[in-house]
């Protein structure tokens, strides 16, 4: 994954590619670190920012959180 590539995709698909690079389990902090190093949008930050502070055991659980917090399209 290129992080030049990263800001110009919509906001599922920047947080579908971190997930995709990311080790599991993780915590918030964790994916909030992948994602600044990965160069995703502030929206994104700011969404996996807000999420709990827990262990996240698997991607389903990250989209899960973010497709009811916010909106449509995420979880699924």
């Amino acid at each position: 994954m290129t992080a030049s590539a990263i800001p110009g995709e919509s906001i599922d698909l920047q947080i579908a590619d971190l997930l995709s690079e990311v080790q599991f389990p993780t915590n918030k902090d964790a994916l909030v670190d992948a994602a600044r190093e990965a160069g995703a949008s502030n929206e994104v930050l700011s969404m996996l920012d807000g999420m709990p502070e827990q262990d996240y055991v698997d991607i389903v659980s990250v989209t899960r959180l973010l497709g009811s917090n916010y909106g449509p399209g995420l979880a699924g």
